[in-house]
């Protein structure tokens, strides 16, 4: 085996006192970046076929160019005229996982981007347990994944849902895609798990080591962190995901990720493709996060609803065309969104998320009014 895998198995002997400081799992993220997203600066171990990650990365960024020609030539432009520079550093992208992506083209200057949704960022040891010959095949899903992720502008449940049973996890793969894309590289990666009160447990050599089940071992490697810098320098920037479950009866059981969100003060938000669960009732408690504490929302259709948004101090300008919501059970605050593209949307030259009920791309920048 190599060096990740060596690493790893030092644990047994560290003293107790080591056994309990975070584990760093910046060894299996550089092979990862290497291997899956085709970073310059990742690892290739020796004991896979370079023809095959050749093959791989050759593929990759073939979708890649295409994505960049298709969506990044038009949404950057917009995106940097509409997005203010003077936001709050931290963003917060609920129902966003595998979707760091669309995060880092919409606010290149955030320190701080966490995505939340019920998908477990995956355990970066799975890389060294490969076997060479599944190497081809678990790439194939990652650019599966990506190429679903660069066709529809969002990322699919159903394409995560597919990588988290893969050999390879796939909401970390996704990020390390997409910190490569960006030209950032991860200099450190921890896994964690939010206390009662908010604040972050790293996981530790110990508590691997003492984690007999599976559900256990999944909670550990649940939540993870990555702190990455440019390839050319630059300040050390974190990039966060939650697995967590944001409807009203999982956060009333265990408020523990709302008080950790809280505790971040005012921050910039980002949604889309989020299946209409900011206009349920059932999603009461996040919404209610969002409008005490976001000071600037981007978003599709599944944003905050305008009935809620409004009392709440925020006003709405709506880009593109809607006509109707994309899923068709989602007719709560459907009118009152149509009344507002009717009444004067600006021009949308690419798709953000889901498109409305008839094909048309919609975007929705929801900012607070000063008092």
């Amino acid at each position: 085996m190599f060096a990740s895998t060596l690493a790893l198995a030092a644990f047994s002997v560290t003293t107790p006192a080591a056994s309990t400081a975070p584990a760093d799992f910046e060894t299996e993220a550089l092979v990862l970046s290497g291997v899956a997203a085709c970073a310059p600066g990742g690892a290739r171990p020796v004991d896979f076929d370079e023809k095959v990650v050749t093959a791989h990365c050759r593929l990759l960024a073939a979708l890649q160019r295409r994505w960049r020609h298709e969506w990044l030539e038009r949404a950057q432009p917009f995106l940097q005229e509409v997005v203010p520079r003077d936001l709050p550093a931290r963003v917060v992208y609920p129902f966003g996982g595998g979707d760091l992506l669309t995060a880092l083209v919409s606010f290149p200057h955030a320190v701080e981007i966490d995505t939340i949704s019920l998908e477990p960022a995956g355990d970066a040891r799975a890389i060294d347990a490969m076997a060479p010959e599944e190497l081809a095949a678990a790439l194939a899903d990652v650019r599966s994944m990506a190429g679903s992720l660069f066709a529809v502008a969002h990322s699919k449940t159903s394409s995560m849902a597919l990588m988290s049973r893969r050999r390879l996890p796939g909401e970390l793969t996704s990020a390390l895609v997409a910190l490569a894309m960006n030209d950032l590289d991860p200099v450190s990666m921890r896994y964690f798990v939010v206390q009662s009160d908010g604040r972050l447990r790293y996981v530790s050599p110990a508590d691997i080591a003492s984690a007999r089940e599976k559900a256990q071992r999944a909670r550990l490697f649940g939540n993870v962190e990555i702190q990455f810098r440019g390839r050319a320098g630059g300040p050390v920037r974190t990039f966060r995901h939650f697995a967590a479950n944001l409807d009203d009866k999982h956060l009333a059981a265990d408020p523990s990720i709302l008080r950790h969100l809280e505790a971040k003060g005012r921050v910039a938000a980002i949604t889309k493709a989020a299946s209409y669960l900011l206009w349920w009732d059932g999603f009461s408690r996040i919404r209610g996060y969002l409008l005490d504490h976001m000071v600037w929302m981007i978003s599709d259709s599944t944003g905050i609803p305008v009935a809620k948004a409004r009392p709440a101090g925020f006003e709405q300008i709506p880009y593109g065309h809607f006509e109707g919501p994309f899923l068709g059970g989602a007719r709560q605050h459907a009118d009152d969104f149509h009344k507002l593209w009717l009444d004067g949307a600006r021009p949308l030259s690419f798709r953000f998320g889901y498109p409305d009920r008839v094909g048309n791309a919609h975007l929705l920048v929801t900012r607070r009014l000063p008092k």
